[in-house]
């Protein structure tokens, strides 16, 4: 084998999901101490298999995924609810007022503080990665300010 094995194209793709499921056997841990004897175990024959394919790789790297999953939206829903409000919008939003209001769209009444802002930030990362696309921030202000893209190049 030449190099290192992480290098080598072919076990790549096989650390990288190895590396995903210590992260998330490490969030199961932290929510749930029941099984955490039977997690733990299995969080070390994950380890034992990448250290297998490379002996010098460093698992200290390899961070806890903390996962609570949202009680209202089910996962890729929250953007398409973000857009519906949008569309209806008279003027650009900041996450906070979507969230707010893709909450009341929703029938959300029980609401806390912390929830919003949980699904305010779920909001943000997704209109992040639609930046250009289907959204566009408005202005230079801080908190942003959101809205539909209008794609502004002249046609000739």
């Amino acid at each position: 084998m030449r190099g290192r094995p992480t290098k080598d194209p072919h076990t790549r793709p096989a650390i990288n999901t190895l590396e995903r499921l210590h992260m998330e056997l490490g969030g199961q841990i932290l929510a749930n101490r029941q099984r955490h004897d039977s997690l733990a175990e299995q969080m070390r024959h994950v380890e034992a298999v990448i250290k297998m394919l490379d002996p010098t790789y460093n698992l200290g790297r390899i961070a806890v995924k903390r996962r609570k999953p949202n009680p209202w939206f089910k996962r890729g829903t929250l953007y398409r609810r973000a857009l519906d409000v949008l569309r209806t919008a008279t003027e650009p939003m900041t996450t906070t007022e979507l969230a707010k209001a893709v909450l009341a769209a929703h029938g959300v009444q029980d609401a806390t503080r912390d929830d919003v802002q949980g699904i305010a930030l779920g909001i943000q990362h997704s209109l992040k990665n639609h930046e250009g696309k289907a959204v566009e921030r408005v202005g230079e202000t801080s908190p942003a300010r959101w809205r539909l893209f209008t794609d502004r190049r002249e046609t000739v």
